[in-house]
């Protein structure tokens, strides 16, 4: 709960001070100006990656259909996240949400969230699961 809160009170504190620095040396409407550009721009290339992956899962979907497209999921979840963060105003959330857009790094972090964890199946176990049968089921099965 204390790391949510830092959150919200810790981000917008340090963008409104970024934006302040910003604007005492290129000037007020300049910011504004930044900050809005980045946030359309931004919206724009998220709508677009956003598209070739619902693009490319469709064609997975028709391709192997027994397979569910669990990378291009999570490639659009970062993406809308990516939008949400370039809505934001701010200098910050805007790096982050750029970062997200870019293909390398979504795909790192889409592949360190589909990396394989260890399943309980295959934990080393010091015993054998079995089942006892007993003979008189066996031989009422039989009949």
């Amino acid at each position: 709960m204390n790391i949510l809160f830092l959150l919200l009170i810790g981000v917008p504190a340090i963008e409104i001070f970024i934006m302040i620095k910003v604007g005492q040396n290129i000037g007020a409407l300049n910011t504004i100006s930044l900050i809005l550009l980045t946030a359309i721009t931004g919206i724009y290339f998220a709508k677009i990656a956003g598209l070739n992956t619902l693009r490319s899962a469709i064609y997975k979907l028709y391709k192997n259909k027994d397979q569910i497209p669990r990378f291009e999921i999570i490639s659009g979840a970062s993406i809308a996240f990516a939008a949400l963060l370039l809505i934001i105003p701010g200098f910050i959330t805007d790096v982050f949400g750029f970062l997200l857009l870019i293909p390398f790094t979504r795909n790192m972090i889409t592949n360190f969230y589909l990396k394989e964890k260890p399943n309980v199946d295959t934990i080393h176990k010091d015993y054998i699961d079995g089942e006892v049968i007993k003979e008189e089921e066996k031989n009422k099965d039989d009949l």
